[in-house]
């Protein structure tokens, strides 16, 4: 079952501006559109020796555990999780049923901004794979399905 939809050249390039300005308002370091199985689709900022794909596989577990917990707890759901360190801090939102964004910000600037203008960021971000999704209704895809080995069938030159 596809989870995303196909994103093309377009998609990308406005959700890379949605997540450059969502930088400039929150002065964190990077941000990260996942897709909930941990798939980077696209980051803006400066991730340096980040290990990007890792900290994506990671905070889409973390995300995942703490809707867990709002179970447990009978809530429908917890929309955002934050940990918090002495020099980073990594805010985690929900952006619709198949994404999340991930946020890297210096601890000293406080989770209050990344959270308030996160709502905005998600609410571009959730609209723009609508748009991609209502352009394909049956295409897309399940990243979860990709044979890393071999990733041809998903990679394809486009038409000229």
């Amino acid at each position: 079952m596809a989870t995303l939809p196909q994103l093309i050249e377009e998609d990308i390039r406005r959700l890379d501006e949605t997540l450059r300005e969502f930088l400039t308002q929150t002065d964190a370091t990077v941000a990260l559109v996942i897709d909930k199985g941990g798939f980077l689709l696209t980051h803006q900022g400066d991730a340096g020796e980040l290990d990007l794909t890792t900290i994506g596989a990671l905070s889409s577990g973390a995300f995942l555990a703490s809707q867990t917990i709002a179970g447990l707890m009978n809530e429908k759901d917890f929309n955002h999780t934050c940990q918090q360190g002495e020099q980073a801090s990594l805010f985690t939102m929900n952006v619709d049923e198949h994404c999340l964004l991930v946020t890297i910000f210096p601890s000293k600037s406080g989770a209050g901004i990344v959270k308030y203008f996160s709502t905005g960021a998600v609410s571009r971000i959730a609209r723009q794979l609508a748009v991609a999704r209502e352009r394909d209704p049956v295409g897309g895809l399940d990243l979860s399905e990709m044979n890393v080995a071999d990733p041809q069938e998903l990679f394809r030159k486009k038409a000229a």
